[in-house]
């Protein structure tokens, strides 16, 4: 633990629908604070545990970030909540109104929305990567399919600047479909958000880091291997990694930005070089990096606090962690069949596979009965109709996502300027 509190803290998380959200609740409830979560559908995961005590709605954040704002500000202050905690993209309009909480009491551990710019969208992340000279796979901008003619490195993928896995990525294996994309993102409005980015696809580890900074200085780095993919891309297994080389490139990453709070990558470890596909500033599923040692949460929590949080040691490599209800509807998802779930939970039943010698990171039971709900009536759902996968994920991200028009309205619009460094 890198702090410790004597008395218990009102923690407002900005969602409740994600599976960062979830784990971020176990550990702050453990710690002893009082955990509530702003939540647009009250059907989400913060509802079936007993580590979130309260569920507050709010609109939707992805298209009106700044109504959301107004809506959790004044939820925080009529429940008198301490500290924000930012578990998804709500960082954003944190950060760009940051003095308006900091003149209303409350702290949160967000970056400078100077800085958030540029890795925020995906153009621009490609953009600062470049400039930084961290590690990254051969990446174009286009605003025209034209302008993508002479690529030739196939499979590739094609992203618009702002949207999920699921909407804003396809993976291309020609130059016919690559041109497809491209003018699909363009049509959709990617050109106003600066362009389409053509990414060259690379083989090898898919592995994921999350670091904490304190205005520029790094104090926490964890990273895991994706073992076993799950329901839309989700890592439903994991096991905990030396990452050294992409651990000084991120160093190195929130240096140069003056970096205040969580930020996380994707990257692909290739012949132990790692290459950084993808950059989230927020904290993304801290579970692995608490059962190797690491407290992510109570690293971003001290930074909140404006008390300097000592640097955490390595995490230990090779600890094995899982999240059975994703791994579950990705087998759903994946195979269509009965058979493939019925597998997915004998082996979790016997501790075999990706179970042996693992914990469960998502939904952990000790002590909390209401946990179980989802995942046995995720099981009975899909024995019964392996399509039923959909009905747990489906809208999920949408409840907390940014959208294009979103990211626009909140670049538009001047953010309010922080008066001197943050504190407590």
């Amino acid at each position: 633990m890198h702090m410790l509190y004597t008395y218990v803290m009102r923690i407002l998380l900005t969602e409740g629908a994600g599976l960062t959200s979830r784990q971020v609740a176990t550990r702050l409830d453990h710690l002893g604070h009082d955990v509530s979560a702003a939540v647009s559908d009250p059907m989400c995961l913060a509802r079936f545990t007993r580590h979130v005590h309260a569920l507050h709605r709010v609109p939707n954040f992805g298209e009106a970030p700044l109504v959301w704002f107004d809506q959790v500000l004044a939820v925080a202050l009529g429940s008198q909540i301490d500290i924000i905690f930012p578990t998804q993209e709500q960082v954003t309009v944190l950060s760009h109104q940051l003095p308006r909480l900091l003149r209303a009491g409350l702290v949160t551990a967000v970056p400078p929305f100077a800085s958030l710019v540029q890795v925020q969208d995906k153009v621009a992340a490609a953009r600062t990567l470049a400039r930084l000279e961290v590690t990254h796979p051969r990446t174009i901008v286009v605003q025209d399919a034209a302008e993508a003619a002479d690529w030739t490195s196939f499979p590739a993928y094609v992203k618009t600047p702002v949207g999920t896995g699921s909407t804003g990525v396809r993976r291309v294996t020609d130059a016919s479909g690559l041109a497809e994309a491209v003018r699909h993102f363009l049509a959709a409005g990617a050109r106003t958000n600066g362009g389409v980015l053509v990414q060259e696809a690379l083989t090898g580890t898919f592995v994921m880091a999350q670091c904490v900074f304190d205005t520029g200085s790094l104090v926490a780095f964890h990273a895991n291997e994706r073992v076993q993919e799950g329901a839309n891309g989700s890592a439903a297994a994991k096991t905990s990694t030396d990452a050294p080389a992409l651990r000084d490139d991120l160093a190195r990453l929130g240096r140069a930005l003056d970096w205040h709070g969580a930020l996380s990558v994707d990257a692909i470890v290739v012949d132990s070089r790692a290459y950084v596909i993808d950059v989230n500033p927020r904290l993304v599923e801290p579970g692995n990096a608490l059962a190797a040692g690491n407290d992510l949460v109570s690293a971003l929590l001290a930074v909140a606090m404006g008390t300097r949080p000592v640097p955490a040691p390595p995490s230990r490599s090779g600890v094995r962690t899982h999240q059975f209800l994703m791994a579950l509807l990705g087998a759903a998802q994946r195979s269509g069949r009965r058979r493939s779930v019925w597998d997915e939970i004998v082996r979790c039943l016997r501790g075999q596979g990706v179970y042996a010698q693992s914990s469960e990171e998502l939904l952990p039971s000790k002590g909390d009965r209401r946990t179980v709900i989802l995942p046995v009536a995720a099981a009975v759902a899909t024995l019964v109709r392996p399509s039923m996968w959909r009905a747990f994920t489906d809208g999920a991200v949408a409840r907390y996502a940014l959208t294009a028009p979103g990211w626009r309205q909140l670049r538009s619009a001047p953010a309010l300027v922080v008066p001197a460094r943050r504190s407590a």
